[in-house]
């Protein structure tokens, strides 16, 4: 060294020529590696000051040593070999921390003049930068890599205005029907069903153009299972750039909406068939929204209403629903539409005919639900019912005056045959009495039926009164048991029970409990006792039957509460009776502000309950 500063340049010189390098310069001597020169770029590097110089390097970097270095600066000194690091990574202690750097690097022998090598030069530049930026590139490249081979999506990249496929993934070799084996060929060789289709002109358009091209429900066709097939897409081609702005490839995502398409249709095609069907109905068949806005009326419709089809629906059935219950029928519809429960009401209609007159119609709404149970659409129906609301006000007047009339002559029919029965005791001819007594009981029967049906006619007509008044419903429940224990072959049990003064129609109470055991001990032919159950819960009474007769099916637990409703089945005919008294009962305690229901298991028996309030409010 001493004999290259003679002959070469000054010490000075040297020293100067390391301050002042661009880059960062060191130079250390002797088999221990003594740090001769360090400029500040590399002390910089190191993270060390210039209290390192005149020291051995590894005393100055002694995190250096396991990594290896030792081993390359003893090759470089005793061999006189050049050594060259490439983005080499150091790990070195900088500001109390020790972090991963990268570093490009030269470690040159240093000869004197007798070209022993006296020490080794070291040149070096941090890449750390250039390197993490690299890997988080490299690591992208491999992410966007994996995310299109995972994706759902069929999605392809196209290089070059070749068109070359560069990567595919599963499920867009699955759309075009090909394997792995296309990847890298040119997509018209890959596909030469493309020709005379517009796909490979548009993406050699791209790359003139740089704009992209989206598509929604495109045709394709592709062989597929060895066979030409339609399919139907939503793709997008977009244009893939360099940092120099340069268009080098195109990437492709698409969706395979053929299931789709070919279902909507078939949806349109069937909704075209079901219009028709509809417009050739008599009713009046529409379609609402979930939030039951009508979406379609039939033709029937505006026939008959004289509507034009640009006018608004619901405005229009609006204008012709009996103004003073278009409150409560909205309420009730739109109740509907937020359960999703049937929609059923009869409501007036003014008659086109004569606007001052109005008809009755009923009107059904069932809901159309979706895959995850959400309303969709509403389906209903306007059926005319006026000759039927007619022909039910004459039946309910013919039954009404038929009732009554039929009364009076029963009433006198009673008081013979009760005559006829004394008379006949008192002159001993017991067998005879017997047979008025009979006559007397059947009387009695035909006088509740005659009862129901004025009972019916009075609801239907709204003229059923209750007239309240306060009783002790214990007192009434054991009266009611004495009445009916005294002509059943039933044991009728009761629990104990401490109810006290109830706010009600005793009268009407009576004839609800009178009717529920009779049914009990009716339709239990094979039983030998019925349970009567009593309870309350604060402000409720709860009054129950329990029979272990025929039962009643599921589906059909409801309807027997509905008019002349009666259980069918092979023991039909066992089981008399007008269907009427379920009924009238249920609408007594509808009146009363309760509720009636059944809870039955099909052969092993019901339990008819009802709740009414202990006092009205």
């Amino acid at each position: 060294m001493e004999n290259f500063n003679n002959n070469n340049i000054s010490h000075e010189s040297l020293l100067t020529l390391f301050s002042k390098a661009p880059v960062a310069m060191a130079l250390v001597t002797g088999d221990d590696f003594i740090i001769s020169n360090a400029n500040p770029k590399i002390l910089e590097l190191w993270g060390r000051d210039n209290s390192v110089l005149g020291k051995p390097l590894f005393d100055a970097l002694p995190e250096i040593e396991s990594q290896g270095f030792r081993e390359i600066f003893n090759n470089v000194y005793n061999k006189g070999e050049i050594f060259n690091g490439n983005k080499w990574s150091v790990f070195l202690y900088k500001q109390g921390n020790y972090e991963e750097h990268f570093f490009n690097f030269i470690y040159a022998p240093v000869f004197n003049d007798d070209k022993k090598i006296t020490g080794v030069t070291i040149v070096a530049t941090e890449v750390t930068d250039q390197v993490i930026s690299e890997q988080k590139l490299k690591e992208s490249e491999y992410r966007f890599e994996d995310l299109i081979k995972q994706s759902d999506y069929s999605i392809a990249i196209y290089r070059s205005e070749d068109l070359f496929i560069e990567l595919a993934n599963e499920p867009m070799l699955k759309s075009w029907g090909k394997d792995s084996s296309v990847i890298g060929k040119k997509l018209e060789d890959a596909l030469p069903e493309l020709e005379g289709q517009p796909f490979v002109g548009i993406l050699k358009d791209i790359f003139k153009t740089g704009i992209p091209y989206m598509a929604t429900e495109d045709e394709a066709n592709l062989v597929v299972d060895g066979k030409l097939q339609t399919f139907y897409f939503n793709f997008s081609y977009k244009p893939l750039k360099n940092s120099a702005g340069e268009i080098y490839a195109i990437y492709n995502t698409a969706v395979n909406v053929t299931d789709l398409v070919m279902a909507r249709k078939a949806i349109q095609e069937n909704e075209k068939k079901y219009r028709d069907l509809a417009d050739s109905m008599p009713q009046f068949v529409w379609t609402s929204d979930k939030d039951g806005r009508i979406t379609y009326m039939n033709d029937n419709w505006y026939k008959y209403m004289g509507f034009s089809k640009d006018e608004n629906a619901n405005e229009a059935i609006r204008k012709i629903i009996r103004p003073e219950v278009y409150p409560s029928i909205i309420e009730i519809w739109q109740q509907s539409t937020k359960t999703g429960k049937p929609f059923e009401v009869e409501y007036e209609f003014a008659d086109p005919q004569n606007p001052d007159k109005y008809r009755w119609f009923l009107g059904r709404a069932v809901a159309n639900f979706n895959e995850i149970g959400e309303i969709s659409q509403w389906i209903g129906t306007f059926t005319d019912i006026d000759d039927f609301k007619q022909l039910q006000t004459q039946k309910d007047n013919f039954l009404g005056i038929a009732s009554h009339e039929l009364k009076t002559p029963l009433t006198s029919l009673k008081l013979y045959t009760q005559f006829i029965e004394l008379n006949l005791s008192k002159q001993g001819d017991i067998r005879n009495a017997e047979v008025a007594k009979r006559m007397n009981s059947q009387i009695d029967k035909l006088t509740e039926l005659i009862n129901d049906l004025l009972d019916v006619t009075k609801i239907q007509n709204g003229k059923i009164q209750l007239n309240d008044s306060d009783f002790d419903f214990d007192k009434l429940v054991e009266e009611v048991i004495i009445e009916q224990q005294m002509t059943a072959r039933h044991k009728i049990l009761s629990n104990e029970h401490h109810i006290g003064i109830v706010t009600a129609d005793r009268h009407r109470i009576s004839q609800v409990m009178s009717n529920l055991i009779s049914n009990a001990i009716k339709y239990s032919p094979d039983a030998d006792e019925i349970l009567v159950s009593v309870t309350s819960e604060e402000d409720t009474i709860k009054f129950s039957v329990k029979d272990f007769g025929i039962g009643i099916p599921t589906d059909k637990q409801q309807k027997v509460f509905e008019q002349y409703y009666r259980v069918s089945g092979t023991k039909e005919h066992t089981f008399p009776g007008l269907g009427l008294g379920l009924y009238i009962s249920s609408e007594i305690i509808k009146r009363t502000g309760g509720k009636i229901y059944v809870n039955s298991v099909e052969g092993k028996g019901s339990d008819f309950c009802f709740e009414i309030p202990k006092l009205k409010v």
